[in-house]
This record gives structure tokens, sequence and C-alpha cells, in this order.
């Protein structure tokens, strides 16, 4: 075994000397072990570097590999020593080929070091303090890799005209204005905590923070909750997001109770937008948006999956093979669907292309997300007493998570937005049904469902 010592976690250029006269010795990856000391020593801890290739040709490797290895080497994976080794070892070529375990699982781990790089630059936030030489700006950040000392170049170009340290848990960076230097690491209590200025920009992201446009899915996407302590006015968050939706329902509301009273309008305003509607990618194919209808008085409100193939050509919510089986069940069930409002939690029609036909897709989790909008400000418009979920996608959207049909149906449920919930199968299951006699019981099963529910109200 040849055990390989690196000065630092990010040594690039002493991993790399090592792995190009390892490789050139036809030294087999299992044999190496690689470690990181205190600070520099000898680049082989148990023997000499291996003599040069006998042939005297020197190891060629892609430009992409090199690349490659430069952001792998940052990331905090211990194995990412060796894994690189075995790629440059055995074929360093193979990194064309993008299908490769080895290669796809070193591109992920450099994707997650350049993440964490763009997230240095966009969540370090300076505070200032005062020392006898003048003002010194410090910032405290706890990186996921070790991309401090990569990192650095572009806050000296960034701030040169500032004194400032950026203080991180594994070392500390220092800028004089003229000279860049390293310290140790550090602890959160080493930075200050606020400075003057914060209050202002509190203030001010306070004002333009705009509830109609939020969006808390993306928001967390790009900024996490643990990046939060870091920076002033993610403080405000937290409230500013809780007092999003009450303000999304006084706007509402205001429409609602405005110049006689005209819900009419506002629905119509909210359907028009709909209409131009570019949250998630599925309205590119689609034909149209299907937004919901039916009175905007009414005490029941029906919430589907997404529209169908016919759906999508009509602009209507349930008038394909779906919507006959629904009506049918609802005439059953005692319910004037002229009295029910009807939507779905999802407003593209998702699909697969077969030739002329265009198969049924299941929306993602994502998609109904994107599309939460759109039920959110239809529930605060009609604000049904009940609402009822058909099938597994719309129990998702009005509960707000994940839901299985066999542990909510039949249940009477406390919706997020106040209102009573109740969740069953989609009529489209019932058509999928291949069994005459299971699909009759299913049936009688839905109305029964159908029937309950209307007795709540």
């Amino acid at each position: 075994m040849r055990a390989v010592t690196l000065a630092a976690e990010d040594d690039f250029e002493g991993w790399r000397d090592a792995a190009r006269a390892l490789a050139q010795a036809h030294v087999a990856p299992p044999e190496v072990v690689w470690r990181v000391g205190e600070g520099g020593g000898d680049l082989f801890a148990a023997e000499a570097a291996p003599p040069p290739a006998a042939n005297g040709t020197q190891l060629r490797v892609p430009k992409a590999f090199v690349e490659l290895a430069q952001a792998v080497i940052l990331h905090s994976d211990p194995q990412r020593f060796s894994l690189l080794y075995t790629l440059l070892a055995t074929d360093p070529h193979r990194i064309e080929d993008r299908a490769d375990p080895l290669v796809r699982r070193l591109e992920l781990m450099a994707k997650a070091v350049r993440r964490d790089i763009h997230k240095m630059r966009a969540f370090v936030r300076f505070r200032e303090l005062v020392d006898e030489s003048g003002p010194r700006f410090i910032a405290w950040f706890e990186p996921e890799h070790h991309i401090v000392r990569a990192n650095a170049r572009f806050f000296v170009e960034r701030f040169a005209s500032m004194r400032w340290s950026i203080l991180t848990p594994e070392l500390s960076i220092h800028w004089d204005g003229t000279t860049l230097s390293e310290g140790t690491a550090a602890t959160r209590g080493d930075a200050p905590a606020d400075d003057p200025v914060e209050a202002v920009w509190k203030t001010y992201y306070a004002s333009i923070f705009n509830p109609a446009r939020l969006k808390t899915g993306a928001m967390l996407k790009e900024m996490p909750r643990k990046y939060w302590k870091n920076m002033p006015e993610t403080a405000l968050v937290k409230e500013l997001v809780a007092g999003a939706r009450a303000r999304e329902t006084a706007m509402v509301e205001t429409a609602r109770t405005s110049v006689g009273g005209n819900v009419e309008s506002a629905w119509e305003a909210l359907r028009d937008e709909a209409a131009a509607c570019t949250r998630c990618p599925l309205y590119k194919p689609a034909t149209q948006t299907v937004f919901g209808e039916g009175p905007l008085d009414a005490d029941m409100m029906l919430v589907g999956e997404q529209p169908g193939d016919q759906e999508d050509l009509a602009g209507r919510a349930f008038v394909g093979p779906a919507g006959q089986m629904l009506n049918k069940a609802l005439d059953e069930a005692g319910i004037d669907r002229a009295r029910v409002y009807v939507t779905n939690a999802v407003k593209h029609f998702k699909f697969e292309p077969r030739g002329k036909r265009r198969i049924h897709a299941k929306p993602d989790a994502g998609e109904i997300t994107a599309c939460r909008w759109w039920y959110e400000q239809e529930l605060a418009l009609v604000r049904p007493k009940l609402v009822i979920a058909l099938g597994a996608t719309a129990a998702r959207q009005i509960t707000g998570k994940a839901a299985t049909i066999s542990r909510l149906r039949g249940q009477k449920l406390a919706l997020p937005e106040g209102g009573t919930g109740w969740v069953t199968v989609h009529p489209s299951y019932l058509l999928r049904l291949p069994d005459a006699d299971a699909a009759a019981q299913a049936y009688q099963e839905f109305v029964a469902d159908l029937r309950a529910a209307w007795a709540l109200l």
C-alpha cells in the first residue's frame, strides 16, 4: 500500500502531482491510501515517490478531466481523491461517457461544489466594525465543501477597496486592501451580530416583500433555511411568509366587497390571468389553461387531478368520459352539478404523445405545487364549506402534502386554509378497472362517498 499525504483538504496541486506519478508507475487504485495532513510534509508518507514510466511518456488527460478534478477536490466527500484517481488510472477519456456511473458520481460532486460556491457569493453578509485603522467588515459563513480558498479571489475583486474578513468553521480569510491572508477556524460568536445599517435594510426589505409573488418552494430551493441565520433580512422571512396568506386573502376580500360586491369580476380577472400562466413547463404543449367553473357561492368544490384530452381541447373541466362518469355519480348521490364549483389541482393537460394520441401523464410534485396558487385563489373567492378531492393528486393539493386515498378516504379533514375536506377516488379510476363486477362495486362506493360528503353540508 502507498499512503499519500496532502497538505490540505483542497490541495489540488498535491493530488495532481501524486496521482500523475502513481498512474505513470501503473499503481492500481486499491493500492493507494489518500489522507490529509496538518500541513505539508513528504508527499508519500510510507514510501518514496514511484519512478517515472519506463518508456518516458508523459500522462495526458483531457482538459475536461482537469476541470472536473479541480472542482471535485473541493468536495467534502473523503473518497473524492480515490475516485478521481480511479478514473485517471483506468481511462480518463471515460469522462466523455456521461452514462458511466463513476463519471456521473464525480459530475454530481462537482455540481454540488459549484452550487456551494454560488451560495457563498450570494449569502455572505458583511457587518461593520470600527478598529484603530477605521471600518472593517466581518462576515460568517458555513460552507458545505472546501470552497473558501477557491472563492477568495471573487471577494477580493468584488470588495477590493474594503478591509474585510470572512470567518468559517474551517479557516478564515482576511483582506487588508492589498494583501490576502489566511487565519484559523472561527465560530459564529467571533462574528458581530448586527450593525446600524441592518435596521434600514430590514425596513426596505419588508416594504418590497410582495405576497402575491411569493413562491415558498422556489425561495427555499434558492435560499435554504440553513443560510437564514447569516443574513439580516432572513430574520423577517418567517414572519413575512406567515403573513403572506393573510395579506393575499385580504386582497381577494377587498375585491369581493368592493363596489357591488362583484366577486364575478374578481373571478373573471383571475381566470384571464391564469390563461397566461407559465408557472411550470406544462403550459408549453397544452392547448390552453382549463380553469374551474361553477357558482361562485357554491357550498361544495370538487377538485380533480388535471384536464384530460377532451378538456384540454374544450377548455372546460370534466367534459370527457371521466366527467360523464362524475355527472352520473353526482346525480345518483342527489347532488346537482349546477350547484357545485368544479376545478382541477393542475390547470394544464400533461401527456405523452403516441402517434396521433395524447396519453395522460401524472403531474409531479413540482407541477402540483406550481398550480397551488390558482387553487388557493379559487378557494378564497368561492369559500366553499366542503372541498372534495378526487384522487391522490387532488388530495395532495387540498391538504398541502402527499396523501394516499386508502388512508384519507371517507374522513372529515380540517384543511390548512379552513373549511372541511373529503377524499375519494377519481372517476377515471372507475373507467380503468378491467373487471365489470369490481368496477360496479367501486362505482357504488364512489356514489356512497359523494352522498356522505353531501350529508356533511
